[in-house]
């Protein structure tokens, strides 16, 4: 069978999972009509690298764990987790929870330790073989993060306070006040210096120093034809991704108007604006930095590039020139 490929700027992409791969059908009914399936050429002729790589109704979150050799995925319906070995091309295991999964976070170098913020207000904590422990936040979540030196989970949602959950000492510890007057959309964890960004409903980024945990500073991204801070307030459009440099210095910012703003952290104006097209929100925002080969040469000649993904659309272009380099539009909305 020869793989759908798209090619855009004489970049190839291959589909080698989902809708435009092959048709689909029940496992029940594969069973029924085995010996009919084996006369059907598309059928038999199907390439599945990942076996049962997906989720009856939808997947909402898919992470890769930090030693590359598994992926953990959470989709519905029913709500449930899966773990897919890659050694083995296969699904490892699935594990169905009472609620639908928000966002998690893999804790491990493998899959054996997670947490998840589920839409009931939960946190559940789950290991290799069950959910080990649950504890409940007083707003719904939207969003979470994990400060390793201080083993502290960061909650950001429908609230002004990023909620603190001490995994050391296993308790809730005094909340971020942010200025926020709706809630935190996003929360991320600055790599190399371990800054705290929280990117809120009302348009505004805050920088928080873990150390002194405190407020140092807030950015206020403007976008030109989108409306602008009225009366003290901001309005037009949201912070609805975050994410941070290796370096430390550069951070991507995603808007739900569908602009992402790159910033130098020592200056207030970006560097690169980028519109997406679609004036759909901003889902993820991801900084590719370029391969670099045994010698020590940069295999990349064009430099670091940066992906960004709405509801219909995954892009990658330049970080410097602001230059398209391919683009990936599934047949199916984007959740992660």
């Amino acid at each position: 069978m020869v793989l759908t490929a798209t090619s855009t700027n004489n970049v190839k992409v291959y589909t080698v999972s989902g809708s435009n791969l092959a048709r689909k059908i029940p496992d029940w009914l594969a069973r029924r009509k085995r010996k009919e399936l084996q006369k059907d050429i598309e059928w038999s002729t199907r390439i599945e690298l990942i076996q049962d790589f997906g989720f009856p109704e939808a997947a909402l979150r898919i992470k890769a764990t930090p030693d590359g050799t598994h992926c953990m995925a959470t989709g519905v319906y029913k709500p449930q987790i899966r773990v897919f070995d890659f050694a083995n091309s296969s699904m490892k295991f699935d594990r169905h929870t009472d609620t639908e999964n928000v966002n998690f976070l893999i804790m491990s170098e493998d899959w054996t330790k997670s947490v998840h913020l589920q839409n009931d207000r939960t946190l559940e904590f789950h290991n290799e073989g069950q959910m080990h422990y649950r504890a409940r936040i007083p707003r719904f979540g939207r969003d979470l993060a994990y400060h390793s030196p201080s083993c502290d989970v960061l909650v950001g949602g429908a609230s002004s306070e990023v909620y603190r959950l001490n995994i050391d000492q296993g308790r809730f510890m005094t909340p971020f006040q942010t200025q926020s007057s709706s809630g935190i959309n996003v929360v991320e964890v600055n790599p190399a210096h371990q800054l705290f960004g929280f990117g809120t409903e009302d348009g505004t980024v805050e920088f928080w120093d873990p150390r002194a945990r405190n407020r140092i500073g807030v950015l206020e991204p403007t976008i030109a034809n989108i409306l602008q801070p009225v009366g003290g307030t901001r309005g037009g459009f949201e912070i609805t991704a975050l994410d941070f440099r290796g370096d430390g210095l550069g951070a991507a910012v995603g808007t739900s108007s569908g602009h992402v703003l790159l910033y130098d952290l020592r200056q207030a104006r970006p560097w690169q604006i980028k519109d997406q097209q679609y004036g759909l929100p901003i889902k993820v925002l991801k900084w590719l930095e370029p391969t670099r080969s045994y010698s020590g040469d940069t295999a990349d000649t064009e430099g670091a590039k940066i992906m960004s993904a709405d509801a219909r659309i995954v892009k990658l272009w330049a970080v410097e020139s602001g230059k398209p380099y391919t683009s990936i539009e599934p047949p199916c909305d984007i959740n992660d």
